[in-house]
């Protein structure tokens, strides 16, 4: 059985404007693969409410799950939780829960409970909640959709906390094999390979090292067995590797 695919929605100006780094789709695509869900599509989109529903609707309805990032702090513009229950037909509301969260958070550290801060309890009320252990703020599930924070210690934690409460498949395994030579000149004796072996991925990935001109192969697939017998064809096609 195929494992399950997903897609990852990465919402903010400030990623489009490359004012912020993205990093939270590089991390959450690495713990899909070790849990076994196949990552399908990575897309940024603006702080734009009508494409943010667009989008959710879009890869909500063709991945077995969606992971969104971003858009549900305290401000104006955080405005993902407000796209995503429009684009999933639920209505949005203070929860009792999540306001409990925020508060006891809060008073546990001396921090005013302001009106913008309430904000971020505004959950569908058939959402399930996020644990955000980092800052108290809580995302949500919602379906198949995956609301969460945009700050990477707080995402990561997050995700940390939501993936072992969803059913995986086979997880994803790769070799390396480390040549010094250019990609061009691996290229039809991996092309061969490749095809010896469809059911594994197959990829070379060059650069360059010390002036020197390098590429590294490697075979990743979800059967270990298939995945060793693959890599040791590049390693006996390019035994000058590493």
């Amino acid at each position: 059985m195929p494992n399950p695919t997903a897609a990852i929605l990465i919402i903010g100006d400030e990623i489009l404007t490359g004012r912020t780094r993205e990093g939270n789709a590089h991390f959450l695509a690495g713990k899909l693969a070790e849990h076994g869900i196949t990552c399908r599509q990575i897309r940024v989109v603006p702080d734009d409410n009508d494409v943010i529903v667009a989008a959710v609707r879009e890869l909500s309805t063709s991945h077995d799950h969606l992971f969104t990032s971003g858009g549900i702090g305290p401000t104006h513009d955080d405005i993902t939780a407000d796209a995503v229950a429009e684009a999933m037909g639920a209505s949005l509301d203070i929860r009792d829960d999540a306001r409990m969260i925020l508060a006891e958070h809060y008073a546990a550290r001396g921090v005013e409970f302001t009106t913008a801060r309430l904000r971020m309890a505004r959950i569908p009320a058939v959402a399930e909640l996020i644990d955000n252990p980092v800052s108290g703020a809580p995302g949500f599930s919602l379906g198949n959709v995956h609301v969460m924070a945009g700050v990477p210690n707080i995402f990561q934690a997050m995700v940390e906390g939501l993936l072992p409460k969803l059913t995986g498949g086979a997880p994803l395994i790769s070799r390396n094999w480390q040549v010094m030579v250019a990609e061009a000149s691996v290229a039809d004796e991996l092309r061969e390979i490749a095809a010896r072996f469809p059911d594994l991925s197959i990829g070379s990935y060059p650069f360059v090292q010390e002036g020197r001109y390098g590429t590294n192969l490697v075979t990743r697939g979800t059967d270990p067995g298939r995945v060793e017998v693959g890599w040791q064809a590049l390693k006996t096609a390019f035994p000058e590797g590493k």
